[in-house]
């Protein structure tokens, strides 16, 4: 099954809405894909029924990427297959979005204080899908279309980051609760991107005593020699490994789809489903 684990929508920081989503999949030939948007969960039901409604031929599973923080690391929680009823699961999303808010709200008000830039919550709101999660690329943009600086890179570069006098730190959850909360709920929780945190073998074998069942180590943005340093560790661990393009946007030089471009090995979507049966058999 050609595959890719890790695509964000319109319900999040990517600007494709769900059914663009599901129409670029197939047309790179993908089969199976799974909605991964940071800290909700409602895309996938808007593609479910576009792909009903059409007669599209394409899978589409259930995920979501949590943003938690760990002694000063960002790290991303992936989460497959899980029951998205279940109650402890719909208040991390709660917590979470509750969270997004307030930091933007802060932000806001810091920005006008200090720096004389005018924003209002809306200009952030709007920038996604009703209910979809705000975040740093919408504050971002907002601050940009207001004319506070030239570019989203700029934003960045001055605002976004921790040394900023402007920047307030998003009080989220940690990665233990966030995996113990995916895995009680019967879904398949895994380390995205782990690369980019340097204590990631320590902390992924802290994670697994609350649940952890897999590390993502296809990933557009680790090396060959990445891949193999994680889905080694992970066969020495016990894991499953997974792998995604971690799509938000077409390239914005040259309008390339990197949809579905990242390889992912075909018998990754096997081993995952059986993650899965594992899962609901405990």
């Amino acid at each position: 099954m050609k595959s890719d684990f890790h695509i964000h929508t319109y319900f999040s920081d990517g600007v494709f809405s769900p059914e663009k989503i599901v129409d670029t999949a197939i047309d790179v030939g993908l089969q199976v894909i799974a909605l991964t948007d940071h800290d909700n969960v409602l895309s996938y039901q808007v593609a479910k029924d576009y792909i009903e409604k059409t007669g599209k031929k394409l899978e589409v599973i259930q995920g979501v990427e949590i943003n938690t923080l760990h002694k000063n690391y960002e790290v991303h929680i992936l989460g497959y297959m899980m029951d998205t009823e279940n109650k402890d699961f719909q208040e991390l999303l709660k917590i979470q979005q509750k969270a997004r808010i307030e930091q933007v709200n802060q932000i806001i008000d810091l920005l006008a204080k200090k720096e004389g830039i005018k924003i209002k919550f809306q200009d952030i709101k709007k920038q996604v899908a009703e209910g979809g999660s705000i975040g740093r690329p919408h504050i971002a943009k907002a601050i940009t279309n207001a004319g506070g600086t030239g570019s989203v890179i700029e934003a960045y570069a001055k605002y976004i980051h921790d040394d900023s006098s402007v920047y307030v730190p998003r009080k989220t959850v940690s990665p233990q609760e966030a995996v113990e909360i995916i895995y009680d709920a019967g879904g398949v929780p895994v380390i995205a991107h782990p690369h980019d945190i340097d204590i990631a073998e320590s902390l992924i074998k802290e994670l697994m005593t609350h649940g952890l069942r897999g590390i993502e180590a296809y990933h557009r943005k680790h090396s060959p020699a990445c891949v193999e340093y994680f889905s080694s560790m992970a066969e020495n661990l016990g894991l499953i490994v997974t792998g995604g393009s971690d799509f938000h946007a077409p390239n914005i030089m040259n309008g390339q789809i990197i949809l579905g471009k990242n390889f992912v090995p075909e018998w990754i979507y096997d081993k995952l489903m059986q993650e899965k049966k594992c899962i609901d058999m405990a």
